[in-house]
């Protein structure tokens, strides 16, 4: 028997192959575009932002029901100990919340763990849990070493205009900053679980060399760190920032990945730059 499984949702942006090098299930969220239901992922991003553009209203989603999480705690138990379930912020959606509820079932046999982040900022986490658990550590340290990860983690997010933020709902806290400008574009980051507005741009090229300024700031005193590159509908920016990440600091490991669509639902096109400061 496999000793502790991982669990996590697909606001993780984790790609395919790392969930299967490392193990990993996703519970996808769940996508209404117009009348259509659909799981996170069905649609490629080509596919969804074509299909969000011809629709008369932005796209809804919501956490994946507590039956889900119930089916898929049960067969990872089939074979495992243990689970442990990492999710997106409680603040930024109600999956966490559906999946402590379905934890209820299986009697402290699954931790649930908020990560107080999303797409890499969680899925950094996300791959020290499944990493600890290769490694044989028990509940007790392998939540111990996400928590780790949670405390370090630092992501800037870059979206190219502030319309389905807006129209999401997403952005209340910080809106009025900018003058409720949608065309401007707009970097934040994720503190204590919450959007917190860096700072808005015109300039496509100046909002990428802030983010690269950024990440220096925040890599404190570290020496190097572990990287992920995200991107909606903007890979040439996210290879741009990437080379320039190699060049600029020690990276330690380097992913680069497309958000999903239940992120880009909410985000529209833009790029995000994640990464764990290590001594």
């Amino acid at each position: 028997m496999r000793s502790i499984a991982i669990i996590t949702d697909s606001t993780a942006d984790l790609p395919v192959p790392i969930c299967s090098e490392y193990g990993i299930t996703v519970v996808p969220l769940e996508l209404m575009i117009g009348s259509e239901a659909m799981r996170d992922g069905t649609l490629t991003q080509a596919e969804f932002f074509a299909r969000m553009n011809a629709a008369d209203e932005l796209p809804t989603t919501s956490q994946p029901p507590v039956g889900t999480f119930v089916e898929v705690y049960r067969r990872a138990l089939e074979t495992a100990s243990h689970v442990v379930s990492v999710h997106i912020s409680e603040k930024l959606s109600g999956t966490l919340a559906s999946a402590r509820t379905a934890a209820k079932e299986f009697e402290g046999r699954v931790t649930v763990v908020d990560s107080m982040n999303l797409s890499w900022g969680l899925g950094f986490q996300v791959i020290e849990a499944a990493r600890a658990s290769a490694q044989g550590l028990d509940v007790t340290a392998i939540v111990e070493r996400v928590e780790a990860v949670r405390d370090r983690v630092q992501m800037i997010v870059h979206v190219d205009a502030l319309d389905n933020l807006v129209r999401g709902g997403r952005i209340s806290g910080f809106a009025g900053k900018v003058g409720g400008m949608l065309s401007v574009k707009l970097s934040f980051t994720v503190r204590n679980g919450e959007f917190v507005l860096v700072r808005p741009f015109r300039n496509a090229k100046a909002a990428m060399q802030h983010g690269l300024d950024w990440a220096g700031e925040n890599m404190g005193k570290a020496t190097h760190a572990a990287f992920a590159v995200g991107y909606a509908m903007a890979e040439d920016r996210a290879q741009s920032l990437k080379q320039s990440i190699t060049e600029r600091f020690n990276a330690t490991e380097m992913y680069i990945y497309e958000a999903g669509t239940v992120i880009a639902t909410h985000t529209g096109t833009g790029w995000a730059i994640a990464f764990v400061p290590e001594d």
